[in-house]
């Protein structure tokens, strides 16, 4: 597929997930979306994207210090060599909205200035919520305006299973996804294999990620396909997309091999 299709494609996939937060100036030809209140991403496609260039790309982030920006551009570099050739703009937005948070993370819990006025509260305080989850995303998969995504990660009870759906929800873009499609495995200490899987609506997917982890004799492991329905039924299709999201997250996280 040439660089055009892939561009037209993409940008399909894109509006599919963000709605009306992403912007088009028809004038210029240049794209952007809001990725926090403070960081805003301008994307202008050039001829070269994506079999040869990243896109040109501009960050408005007054609130990101030049490391974080350094730290930007270099995890971009090092996506461009692993996955350059394919379409990269979502992995772009998501890499700037995880520093982003982590920034506010970090502001957020900063002393408070000698001019504020603290109120000690006799109850016992709620310690921040720390996260031990190491989540993988997988690539996008685009047909006909709908878009598949894979997640995976390490679970060993059904707490973990619980914080790990609780954490990709908090991702608006994941949580407005039409179906958040889930299935795991969890080895007991007993031997006994405790699984589980989730349609959220669409009928009969969740069983066929299932048997994909046992085919491959996946244990302690979660698997979620978030899909962004585009308005064009696909038929049997969607779950050849479904069970290809999961494998290539699987394979993101180094849990299998490509």
């Amino acid at each position: 597929m040439d660089n055009l299709s892939q561009q037209i494609d993409e940008l399909e996939a894109l509006k599919s997930i963000f709605g009306d937060e992403w912007h088009v100036d028809t004038g210029t030809g240049t794209y952007h979306i809001d990725i926090t209140k403070e960081v805003k991403m301008y994307i202008t496609l050039t001829p070269e994207y994506p079999s040869n260039a990243l896109p040109k790309y501009e960050l408005l982030a007054p609130n990101l210090n030049i490391d974080q920006k350094r730290k930007i551009e270099q995890k971009f570099q090092n996506l461009y060599n692993t996955e350059g050739g394919g379409p990269l703009i979502y992995q772009m937005i998501m890499i700037i909205e995880d520093i982003a948070k982590k920034s506010n993370s970090k502001s957020s819990s900063k002393s408070p200035s000698n001019s504020e006025v603290v109120v000690e509260n006799t109850e016992k305080k709620l310690e921040p919520k720390q996260s031990s989850l190491k989540i993988h995303h997988g690539p996008t998969i685009v047909d006909r305006k709908s878009v598949f995504q894979g997640h995976v990660c390490e679970v060993h009870c059904k707490e973990d299973v619980s914080a790990f759906m609780e954490e990709l929800l908090e991702n608006r873009k994941i949580a407005n996804a039409t179906h958040n499609i889930s299935a795991y495995r969890i080895l007991l200490p007993n031997n006994v294999v405790l699984q589980d899987c989730d349609d959220d609506g669409e009928n009969k997917a969740s069983s066929r990620v299932l048997e994909l982890l046992q085919t491959l004799k996946l244990n302690n492991v979660m698997v979620v396909i978030s899909r962004w329905y585009g308005g064009i039924q696909l038929g049997p299709d969607r779950f050849r997309h479904i069970n290809n999201a999961a494998r290539q997250a699987l394979v993101e996280s180094g849990l299998i091999k490509s």
